[in-house]
């Protein structure tokens, strides 16, 4: 199979989706808290199947399972995004341009305390702070979940040592 399957795909897709679709959907109900959302999310992967189906199917469990975990990821994002949107839409508009400014600021601010870290320890520490579990930051960075928290625990170290050095410098510049 490869991508653009069609309709001469639905008897298998039908029958993976017999054999899979009850862990898949649990699997999703779990992971999103929305028994609801799972069931669309579930449909998503079906017309995914059909639509672009793996080239290989050697392993047809973990790309329904893999895609699930991808399209969740992508609804939480857009619903963020959204929520982001509509916030910003409901300030007026100087609270808008003030607000802008203070983001932009603690943007920067931000920038600065993750510099001295890898793109790993970058990538732990936003995704918990998007409140991703450890499970899906060890997914996305490669690791497993049993050593997401001391990757965590181990960036924020190195963030406090930053910030301890940069005080002190601050304060030796200003008796200086």
């Amino acid at each position: 199979m490869g991508a653009m399957a069609g309709r001469s795909d639905l008897p298998k897709a039908d029958a993976l989706f017999d054999e899979f679709g009850g862990s898949l959907a649990r699997y999703v109900a779990r992971l999103t808290g929305d028994g609801d959302e799972a069931d669309d999310v579930v449909q998503e992967v079906y017309l995914r199947f059909l639509e672009r189906s793996p080239a290989n199917d050697a392993n047809l469990r973990a790309w329904l399972f893999t895609v699930a975990t991808n399209l969740v990821r992508d609804r939480a994002r857009e619903r963020h995004r959204e929520l982001l949107q509509r916030q910003d839409e409901q300030l007026p508009s100087t609270t808008r341009a003030e607000t802008r400014v203070e983001l932009a600021d603690a943007r920067r601010e931000l920038t600065a305390l993750l510099a001295p870290l890898g793109q790993r320890d970058r990538t732990i520490l936003l995704m918990r702070s998007e409140g991703f579990p450890h499970r899906e930051i060890a997914e996305a960075v490669g690791t497993t979940t049993r050593s997401v928290g001391t990757m965590i625990a181990r960036a924020l170290r190195t963030i406090r040592k930053h910030i301890a050095g940069t005080r002190r410098r601050e304060e030796h510049d200003d008796h200086a």
